[in-house]
């Protein structure tokens, strides 16, 4: 059994994914790469894949399928995991060595010692195309450093700071035994992967190292702002998946629910902006309706989000209101680093 399973979604990634390939095989026989070529037919992935199996055996694995989008390709590759811990990495980022190490040795300690580890954070860097200075998500403020805590450990999650799929490596069991299975061809499930598996969750750690690299600045990139506002709907269905997924308000750990509730405001917070920034009225219609959506589903969540601070901050009235939304957005995407 290995002692961590690494998927690498695949599409079309010829340009990239040697690169991330490469900074995962430090980690030697211990780790398993699963390089899930996901129907690329444009260029060489899948004979990329073939070779790095040839070429590792006993690492490396390719794993080929009919094209089903980003989410079904961590279906596949959480299918095919052997190792105790399994962790995603999108085939244009990368890890860095040195954090690698460190992230493993923690693993280690977990698999062969007394105590259970659900869930490990690290934190991640922004990679921006043309930034001259690299932001970093670190969680020193929500969560205590290089120490096993349950939910009602968890400290201050400031807005913006939320744990995503690049910070998050979760015990493989635990998400085939809460279900985890995404959306095919649907973009924006990295979501659903960090949100639907927390309450199974029973302990965490914090690394505080720079472990994963998030590219981002490419025009055709999912995470591209314009790329964005055209998959408004995707944006829009994933929202009401994570919020179909439980009845947060009812969740009974403090700390959890109060984590749960912050990400569904983040996602509605993202979706209410695309709308906004759009400038279209059928967007605007779309933002209304998923307003509408979470109140006549939820109304104790929908009081909750819609007269938050960030709730109110993305529904003010008119057009004078939409531009003083977008202003407050630039601020905060400016501090960190997205998009």
């Amino acid at each position: 059994m290995k002692l961590l399973s690494v998927a690498i979604p695949c599409y079309n990634s010829e340009a990239y994914m040697r690169h991330c390939i490469e900074s995962l095989l430090p980690g030697g026989e211990e780790v398993e790469i699963l390089i899930v070529d996901d129907g690329s037919t444009k260029d060489h992935t899948a004979e990329i894949a073939d070779e790095y199996a040839k070429k590792y055996p006993g690492i490396c694995k390719a794993i080929h399928q009919e094209n089903g989008g980003h989410g079904e390709a961590v279906n596949a590759g959480l299918r095919s995991a052997t190792g105790i811990y399994f962790k995603v990495v999108d085939s244009d980022d990368w890890v860095n060595e040195e954090a690698y190490m460190q992230v493993l040795d923690t693993l280690r300690t977990f698999v062969y010692g007394q105590q259970t580890l659900d869930m490990l954070i690290s934190n991640f860097v922004y990679e921006k195309q043309g930034a001259k200075r690299k932001k970093v998500m670190k969680y020193h403020t929500a969560l205590p450093k290089n120490e096993l805590i349950t939910w009602d450990g968890v400290k201050i999650f400031m807005t913006g700071q939320y744990i995503l799929m690049h910070s998050v490596i979760y015990r493989t069991q635990l998400l085939k035994d809460c279900g985890l299975e995404l959306p095919k061809h649907t973009f924006y499930v990295d979501n659903i992967f960090v949100y639907q598996p927390l309450p199974h969750v029973k302990t965490l750690y914090y690394l505080d190292v720079n472990f994963y690299r998030y590219f981002i600045g490419r025009e055709d990139q999912s995470v591209n702002e314009q790329v964005m506002i055209g998959r408004i709907d995707q944006q829009i269905l994933v929202t009401k998946l994570m919020l179909g997924y439980y009845d947060v308000m009812k969740i009974t750990n403090r700390k959890l629910r109060k984590y749960m509730i912050k990400y569904l405001e983040i996602m509605m917070t993202v979706s209410s902006i695309l709308a906004i920034k759009s400038g279209t009225e059928e967007n605007l219609a779309k933002k209304k309706e998923l307003w509408q959506y979470v109140k006549q589903q939820n109304v104790p969540l929908y009081l909750r989000l819609r007269w938050g601070f960030l709730g109110q901050g993305t529904n003010l009235p008119g057009k004078g209101g939409r531009q003083v939304s977008i202003a407050g957005y630039k601020i905060t995407q400016k501090f960190f680093g997205f998009n």
